[in-house]
């Protein structure tokens, strides 16, 4: 037994050393000025974890669909068992809390919920989120819920999905569905991941489900998506009357290219699509046509009333940052500008080609809190794609440690300068499946052999486990 101890314990004092040096005095200095209640936690979304695609009277959303058409996912990838978070659940949140995370936040499969998109509600799916949802109460993690992220059902899709007005009314009964089941347990509500997004790579170029491409597809969806964030806003309100509710956006700092006065007009405009066209509805502001005419286009999809329909006053807003946008003037319609590729400019960038900027969340940070009624924010996404290897059992991700401390510093100069940030979401917690891009980038704190769904702490995991520990 003296033997045993002689072997084992000089390994397990190595590798708590190896541990403790990932942290500096600089990195808990400036992790501790964030203050005792600042939220820190992660993120994901329903299909790029869950898997189980045909389990549980799950039916098929449209990503489920897209991603068996070939060549639409890198080396033709899917989903359909991602990393099987639907059977690994309570691992997974075992992990989370081990990490010494406070906040989860994920989101439901609208298919797992109402099968036909409307009426029959799945009780199999009610209790697989029930199950989630108690397992995160029971680690001591608070659950928040992202009512949409990205994967209507197909069946509602093929009556047009976000291009047809009844979405509001599918989404709402939806939104109603979820509150009345979940409301007693969770306090904190998002309507959307990102519709910026989901509206233009889906509806308007086609590089993401459902495939459709079209500005006037673009427009109708666009419209309806801020009608429909805004009434299942009401519906939550209604329903669950102590409820913080908040959406996220996808936002990212947009410059001309090389600061050329030529390229002003298409940056305002690229900022107006990307940054604020869908939040300035909901602030009473309109569609922001004044810096970009071509929004004009999207009045023909209103009808009376609407303009008063698009405005809820959210509790907070989720920002969800990862690149710098510089734009230079160009013949494609209706933006009439083009984002200069980050490889053009020799600037770092990630795996996936975007630019690592950290000031850039510092910028999206003080525009946003520049809104009147915008009184609380949170980044409730940010993280970074890097090549990770496993070498005996571990992952030394240093450039991703290094992509954090230097985005946190710029956060914090924002709340240092009044800026109401009041938490930050790491994406993600596992690694998972990136949409279009299959399972090539990899943003976990946790890499997942997607062969053998074996979990590994990277470094980076290990680093704000140590940062965050009381």
């Amino acid at each position: 037994m003296k033997r045993f101890i002689f072997i084992i314990l000089p390994s397990f004092l190595l590798a708590q050393k190896l541990k403790a040096q990932l942290v500096t005095a600089e990195d808990r200095t400036l992790i501790e000025a964030f203050g005792k209640d600042f939220l820190w936690g992660t993120s994901c979304s329903a299909y790029q974890i869950e898997g189980a695609w045909n389990e549980g009277g799950k039916s098929e959303s449209v990503w489920d669909v897209f991603a068996q058409r070939r060549g639409k996912i890198y080396q033709n990838e899917n989903a359909n068992t991602a990393v099987d978070f639907y059977h690994r659940y309570k691992e997974d949140i075992r992990l989370h809390k081990e990490l010494n995370f406070k906040v989860f936040r994920f989101s439901i499969a609208w298919t797992r919920i109402l099968p036909n998109g409307t009426g029959q509600v799945n009780q199999e799916g009610i209790d697989f989120y029930h199950k989630v949802i108690d397992e995160c109460i029971a680690q001591g993690v608070e659950p928040w819920i992202t009512l949409y992220h990205w994967d209507i059902p197909q069946v509602l899709e093929d009556k047009g999905g976000w291009t047809n007005r009844a979405v509001v009314e599918w989404f709402t009964e939806y939104t109603r569905v979820l509150a009345r089941e979940y409301g007693s347990k969770v306090k904190n509500w998002m309507v959307f991941n990102e519709p910026a997004a989901f509206t233009s790579l889906g509806y308007l170029v086609g590089y993401h489900a459902p495939g459709k491409r079209g500005i006037s597809k673009f427009m109708r969806a666009a419209h309806h998506t801020c009608l429909a964030m805004a009434e299942s806003g009401r519906t939550i309100r209604e329903e669950v009357p102590n409820a913080r509710i908040g959406t996220n956006f996808s936002c990212s700092y947009v410059e001309s290219f090389e600061g050329l006065k030529k390229h002003d007009k298409a940056a305002r405009r690229m900022d107006a699509m990307l940054n604020r066209m869908f939040i300035e509805p909901s602030l009473g502001m309109g569609y922001p046509t004044a810096d970009f005419p071509g929004l004009k286009r999207i009045e023909k999809y209103m009808l009376p009333g609407d303009a008063e329909k698009l405005k809820f006053h959210f509790d907070f807003i989720g920002l969800q940052n990862y690149f710098r946008v510089v734009v230079k003037r160009s013949i494609i319609p209706l933006v009439w500008g083009n984002q200069v590729k980050a490889e053009k400019r020799g600037v770092p960038v990630n795996e996936m080609g975007f630019e690592i900027y950290p000031e850039g969340i510092y910028q999206v940070l003080k525009q946003f809190d520049a809104y009147a009624g915008v009184d609380h924010l949170i980044i409730t996404e940010n993280g970074v794609c890097v090549e990770d290897n496993v070498e005996e059992g571990k992952v030394h991700d240093i450039a991703r440690i290094d992509f954090f401390r230097a985005y946190l510093a710029q956060v914090l100069r924002a709340k240092n300068e009044g800026v109401p940030v009041e938490g930050y979401f790491v994406w993600s917690l596992t690694d998972n499946f990136e949409w279009s891009e299959g399972y090539r980038p990899r943003f976990g704190l946790i890499h997942v052999d997607y062969t053998t769904q074996k979990r590994t702490i990277k470094d980076s995991g290990y680093w704000f486990q140590e940062l965050l520990q009381k």
